[in-house]
């Protein structure tokens, strides 16, 4: 069912340029809510990359489709729609491409394409729900792809985005009953993925650093760049989950289990290895990026970046992503 409605600014700024072909006006409508977009297509997808793609891809398929756009609903409504079924055309062909291998076809498949969300292209709006900071974190960012395409897409619209079960079968060409049933399943999945996170996401959660990550994040830095592994581990929560991506699935590990396994890795190497680090933030989350000079190099290079969940002024989480080669990360290469 179609939700009418008044015909608002925006609609009939859109309508005009479609009668009139006119691309340009099209391209400065549209181009307003493309960080949404894109936001939305990255909880779909988990991958920036692909996320910026499927964005664009939406913006073609909109001009393609532009004359079925009647105003019926809010122009920004029918960009969603096109998008989250954009980004299911996506996953159908990605699944077919490339099928996750067994030893990954559980707790470790998002291994295969995660990708941190530089907040700097995140919506500037602080208080839209589309960016509050639980639902673009990237332990939801992964438990979100547990679940199957069509049911996360009914997920991420009702529970996320609070759209109505009509808007949201609407969208999908679903029943509601098909809607309500795909949700009820999605949220006992989310429930088992994240059993100690708070489950309803309709009502932003702050966005900025406590004092506790922040002052995490320094000592996290300084044991870095002292190469003290004690100080390193003493951060780290026993029950640490830890991954390296993409080259390995999450892992649950002890603190020296993790620092043993960086230094077999090569790692930490006292008189080798130096390290200079900064603070940012990613997905919202508190980050340091490592930057690694070695012996035969006057350059502290771009190494990784490592994302952190804190509680309790310990390191819950630590998820490592190689930086290099990812411009649109906004980091330097060098120091």
């Amino acid at each position: 069912m179609t939700d009418v409605r008044p015909l608002g600014a925006d609609e009939a700024t859109f309508i005009a340029a479609v009668r009139s072909g006119d691309t340009a006006r099209f391209a400065l409508i549209t181009e307003r809510h493309r960080r949404e977009l894109q936001v939305h297509c990255y909880r779909m997808l988990a991958n920036y990359d692909d996320a910026q793609d499927m964005t664009q891809e939406t913006f073609l398929r909109a001009w393609n489709k532009r004359e079925s756009f009647k105003g019926h609903a809010a122009l920004r409504t029918w960009l969603y729609r096109i998008a989250t079924n954009v980004c299911l055309d996506f996953l159908e062909k990605r699944n077919k491409r490339t099928p996750v291998p067994s030893e990954l076809s559980d707790s470790g498949s998002e291994a295969l394409y995660l990708q941190p969300y530089p907040d700097r292209m995140l919506p500037e709006d602080p208080q839209e729900s589309v960016v509050a900071r639980e639902t673009i974190e990237l332990a939801f960012i992964v438990a979100v792809q547990h679940l199957p395409p069509r049911q996360r897409a009914v997920f991420i619209l009702r529970d996320v985005l609070g759209w109505p079960a009509s808007k949201a079968a609407d969208a999908l060409e679903l029943t509601v009953a098909s809607v309500t049933s795909a949700l009820q399943r999605a949220r006992v999945t989310m429930r088992e993925q994240l059993p100690d996170r708070r489950l309803d996401w309709r009502s932003p959660a702050t966005h900025e650093l406590s004092n506790d990550e922040r002052g995490v994040v320094k000592s996290y830095i300084d044991a870095h760049e002292r190469n003290d592994l004690d100080g390193l581990m003493s951060l780290l929560r026993d029950d640490l989950r830890f991954a390296m991506l993409p080259e390995s699935g999450t892992l649950i590990m002890t603190a020296k289990d993790a620092v043993d396994s960086w230094v077999s890795g090569g790692l930490f190497q006292r008189g080798y290895d130096d390290w200079r680090c900064i603070a940012t933030t990613v997905n919202r989350m508190p980050a340091a990026v490592l930057y690694l000079r070695t012996l035969d190099d006057p350059a502290y290079r771009l190494f990784a970046i490592a994302v952190l969940h804190i509680v309790d002024g310990k390191i819950a989480e630590l998820t490592g992503f190689d930086a290099t080669d990812k411009p649109w990360l906004g980091l330097p290469a060098t120091l």
